[in-house]
């Protein structure tokens, strides 16, 4: 099973499956030795920054001599720590500025900003807010129901829900058509492997909003990505870059990320209280679409 199944998966998860009509019914040998490595940053949870510049900066990335595998040891196998880790996050909250290429008719890209502010408690609840230049919309899950809410059409939609974030993913995911925001930040922490990969490169130290990370370079069918994971002893994923391959374009998806390991929250936060004036509707099953804006 691939890590990523399309290029745009990641943060692009906020595709919904309502349809607005009137309404929205919407190990291998090592590469070249490498320049000796910074010192990992240790950043206790206390001290993991919610905001500030992104700043990246990276060593060039060694050439592979002829013959040599693709698939570093090192890179794989920081890919599974990482993901080790994201599995014994119990609580957290991660925001996520993001940059989303939409390939023109003519084959130009135009890239459009958003930002995904998220709070999960496991195994069973989420509170997503997605904001961009095309949307505003909130999702809701308490363990029990799943509700989206288009914020500027002041459109929701509620169904039942299964009882792990986990089963909600594939859900939605099967019946709906709707993607998670962030979703493979479950994915990676339950149960994406690295079998898929094709090529996997450690490129070397990187700076990423004055977080000191390792960055790695991984390829599959149809996507090109890179993954910037924090030094030390909490490997969070602070950047991700993907790259359709399957597309003439190659539209790149971005997310940068900050994280809060000790987030403040009630129970409130994860249920959906629908204003007076908001309209319910229904999410049309195995049917993709939107939530107009």
């Amino acid at each position: 099973m691939s890590i990523l199944p399309s290029a745009t998966r990641l943060g692009c998860a906020v595709a919904a499956a309502a349809v607005l009509a009137a309404s929205c019914s919407s190990s291998s040998q090592p590469q070249q030795k490498a320049p000796a490595k910074q010192s990992a940053t240790t950043v206790s949870p206390s001290e993991v920054p919610t905001s500030g510049i992104v700043e990246t900066v990276t060593a060039p990335m060694p050439r592979a001599e002829a013959g040599e595998s693709e698939r570093d040891a090192g890179a794989l196998k920081a890919l599974d720590r990482m993901s080790s880790y994201l599995r014994t996050l119990k609580t957290f909250q991660v925001r996520s500025e993001t940059s989303r290429d939409d390939v023109l008719e003519n084959g130009q890209n135009v890239a459009f900003a958003g930002v995904v502010d998220m709070i999960v408690e496991r195994p069973n609840r989420l509170r997503a807010e997605v904001t961009s230049d095309k949307q505003h919309r909130l999702y809701f899950y308490d363990g029990k129901s799943f509700t989206l809410w288009g914020r500027r059409v002041n459109y929701y939609a509620t169904v039942p829900a299964p009882p792990t974030l986990r089963a909600l993913a594939d859900t939605l995911a099967d019946k709906y058509s709707i993607e998670l925001p962030l979703v493979d930040l479950f994915y990676w922490g339950e149960r994406r492997s690295t079998g898929d990969l094709e090529g996997a490169v450690d490129v070397g130290p990187s700076q990423v909003g004055g977080v000191t990370c390792e960055h790695y370079a991984f390829r599959q069918p149809g996507a090109d990505w890179q993954v910037w994971i924090q030094q030390g002893d909490y490997p969070l994923p602070r950047k991700l870059v993907i790259t359709t391959t399957s597309d003439d374009a190659r539209p790149q998806y971005t997310s940068v990320m900050t994280w809060n390991l000790a987030p403040s929250f009630d129970a409130a936060a994860f249920t959906f209280v629908p204003p007076k004036d908001a309209r319910r509707i229904a999410f049309a099953a195995n049917q993709a679409g939107e939530v107009a804006q």
